[in-house]
């Protein structure tokens, strides 16, 4: 058995390391890159109006309204972060700064800069080729926008069976795999204990369909990112020395030609832009194509306006959470002591941001960082059980059959096989099928882009949207 997931993680290994992270690390810089300067980089230009109208507008009773069928624009809004604010922001970003080394921080942010622009457009087109199901309620998502903006039905399903496929890897596995690791390291929990736990509460969650998951997300998300917030700024406060040269060691290690932990020379930057581009889609999935499907069940009529959350949502997740995250790991002594002996730390994922937070706060860390961990990936195996769903229905032609419903037992399923399963396993197929699902929506992005950048213009100049 050894063996046969030895065979399994080398030949996962090979095709993501030396083909699929190299495509998409390419193709996600220069679709952000193409579609901020179609735009004038109106992620940028616009950011005080995208605040203005995202928390800014917090309060607003259109945001909280929902038609029948449909979920409101804040619920879709947090059942997209469910997916985003998950353990991409914990484990993933760990695991980047083992795989990559501190400059993989650099890369990730730079993503996630261009990643702005990339999410708003998926979001505008997702509502812009949404369609409704039997019941009336909207569904939507690349392959919609695939199918009706460009008019190539194969590459729409293309991306809809890599989509369902990386929701059972990425959005579930990966998840209870974390909760396990953490459970295990903080309490002493077996993970077929967390993992059987897990599979009847999402089992009972996901039967209710995306109002339940919505429901649960939109209780579930704003607090849980508070709080992670809260416990990092925490941390850091006994690690306040170590910040500046946690800083430092980012800029400088993000143009390294040595490897962080050993490895081939000259390995080093293309080590840190792969996984640091890498883990940025797994935390706030830009490019990835898989927001958008949870935006477009929103009641939101007008799909700039909708966009708008996509900036924001990358904002927050990558470039304050992710931040905030990798660098009380790097003013840790595990990670500073293994990095200057050029040797990988001993533990990775989930379990080394844990060991960071328990180091900056005994007892109280290490705590705060499993809660955060078990809600966190709690949230993304909703939200990522919602995604699978609407992929399997568009390409059985069918939201509510038989289809759905065998979908959602092999999905709970998996659940369990992530939480007992070796942790490199779990990570290389989400890696693989996150790149797999990447490419054709961004391919669909950069032709679809014209008609993003119009819908823009006539948001702007409409009488009612001040500039």
């Amino acid at each position: 058995m050894e063996s046969v997931i030895n065979a399994i993680n080398s030949t996962l290994s090979f095709a993501y390391d030396n083909i699929l992270s190299i495509a998409m690390m390419i193709l996600l810089i220069a679709a952000g890159i193409f579609l901020s300067i179609r735009s004038g980089f109106f992620q940028f230009r616009r950011f005080g109006y995208v605040l203005r109208n995202t928390v800014g507008n917090l309060f607003n009773k259109n945001l909280h309204h929902k038609d029948k069928g449909s979920v409101s624009p804040f619920q879709a809004v947090t059942t997209a972060l469910a997916g985003t604010i998950g353990t991409g922001s914990i484990a993933g970003v760990a695991t980047a700064l083992v795989l990559g080394g501190p400059g993989a921080v650099f890369w990730m942010w730079i993503s996630a800069l261009f990643g702005m622009i990339t999410k708003y457009s998926e979001i505008v087109l997702a509502l812009k080729f949404r369609e409704k199901n039997a019941n009336g309620a909207y569904i939507g998502g690349p392959m919609y926008y695939i199918k009706n903006g460009l008019g190539i039905k194969w590459l729409a399903a293309l991306f809809a069976a890599f989509a369902m496929i990386a929701c059972i890897g990425t959005g579930n596995a990966t998840q209870s795999n974390s909760i396990s690791s953490v459970l295990d390291m903080n309490f002493n929990v077996k993970p077929w204990i967390t993992g059987l736990v897990l599979t009847v509460i999402v089992g009972i969650v996901i039967i209710g369909g995306v109002k339940r998951i919505a429901t649960v997300n939109e209780k579930l998300v704003p607090v849980m990112a508070v709080f992670f917030i809260l416990a990092s700024i925490f941390a850091l406060v006994f690690n306040v020395k170590s910040i500046p040269s946690a800083f430092a060691l980012i800029f400088k290690e993000a143009f390294n030609f040595k490897s962080a932990f050993g490895g081939v020379a000259g390995y080093g930057i293309l080590s840190a832009m792969r996984y640091g581009v890498g883990r940025g889609v797994f935390s706030n999935e830009a490019g990835l194509g898989s927001a958008p499907i949870a935006h477009s069940a929103s009641s939101a009529e007008d799909p700039v306006k909708q966009g708008l959350w996509g900036v924001f949502e990358v904002f927050i997740t990558t470039i304050i959470i992710c931040t905030l995250s990798a660098v009380v790991v790097l003013s840790s002594g595990i990670y500073s002591s293994a990095f200057e002996a050029g040797i990988a730390p001993p533990v990775s994922g989930a379990a080394l941001s844990s060991a960071a937070y328990n180091e900056a706060i005994p007892y109280v860390g290490g705590i705060g960082i499993a809660i955060s961990t078990v809600f966190f990936a709690l949230s993304t195996i909703l939200g990522w059980a919602y995604y699978g769903e609407v992929c399997a229905g568009y390409l059985f032609k069918n939201h509510s059959g038989p289809a759905i419903n065998i979908y959602r037992i092999v999905y709970v399923i998996f659940i369990f096989v992530g939480a007992i399963s070796e942790i490199n396993t779990v990570w290389l197929v989400a890696d693989c099928f996150n790149a797999l699902m990447a490419l054709p929506n961004l391919i669909a992005l950069i032709g679809l882009s014209g008609l993003v950048v119009k819908t823009t213009k006539e948001h702007f100049h409409s009488k009612h949207t001040p500039e």
